[in-house]
């Protein structure tokens, strides 16, 4: 296979998943044929290490449960705790398919899952482990995008590989405008202050800015694009200085 002669440009990345992709089939909740689907990308993956960071939306949005009473910082405190849900369940699966991993959350909650720590997640990794991040940032008002740009810098990843339903970042919708024009590089600077980029949230976007974070934004649900965007191979839309 081609893959296997690859020269691997990105030695550390982090892959941002979104709750929703977890759902897979489903209205909701999460799907483990979906996730066994990812595991097995990821176990392509060779002379790489692998942090993920997991949304939760497939549970509960923040922003979506704020109001009628229900007070904003509460909201996105739910949200993270969907998180954790989703990095618990991933974490099985992807043991259960020879794919060594361990969770960790930025939310304190040790009965259950292990607290995140940069020595800890350093530690996985090194060890040849996946690393899934619950909590976000891990205080409100801030997405699982930011979170995922934070950790990471943190972390000192090669890129940021964003995962999503469309194979790249497009001037408006494809599913609605069938003339949606695809950039194939954007640099980090025109993402920041052109408004129809709207692959990530501006926050999050302007920390890669500030520190000129590369993004890869690919289409998850196409067998080996995983693979192939750890290879550093001209897929989906990169954003870049």
């Amino acid at each position: 296979m081609i893959y296997d002669i690859l020269k691997i440009m990105y030695k550390r990345v982090l892959l941002k998943l979104s709750g929703e992709q977890m759902q897979g089939k489903f209205d909701g909740g999460f799907d483990a044929e979906r996730a066994a689907w990812i595991a097995d990308e990821v176990k392509k993956i060779k002379d790489s290490q692998v942090v993920i960071m997991i949304g939760g939306g497939n549970y509960a949005r923040g922003a979506q449960l704020a109001g009628g009473g229900v007070e904003r910082v509460t909201a996105d405190n739910i949200g993270m705790m969907a998180t954790m849900m989703n990095a618990l369940a991933l974490a099985d699966v992807f043991n259960s398919r020879g794919v060594p991993t361990r969770a960790l959350s930025n939310i304190c909650a040790d009965q259950i899952i292990d607290q995140f720590t940069h020595r800890r997640a350093i530690s996985h990794l090194e060890k040849g482990r996946i690393v899934i991040v619950a909590g976000g940032i891990g205080r409100p008002y801030l997405t699982t995008d930011t979170g995922a740009v934070n950790l990471a810098l943190e972390l000192e990843c090669d890129a940021i590989l964003k995962a999503t339903k469309v194979d790249g970042v497009y001037d408006s919708d494809p599913h609605e405008n069938p003339s949606a024009k695809k950039f194939e590089h954007l640099t980090l600077l025109e993402a920041v202050e052109q408004s129809e980029v709207r692959v990530m949230d501006k926050a999050a976007i302007a920390l890669a800015y500030d520190h000129q974070q590369p993004i890869v934004v690919f289409e998850l649900l196409k067998e080996n694009n995983i693979m192939r965007a750890v290879a550093g191979e001209a897929i989906g839309t990169t954003i870049s200085a």
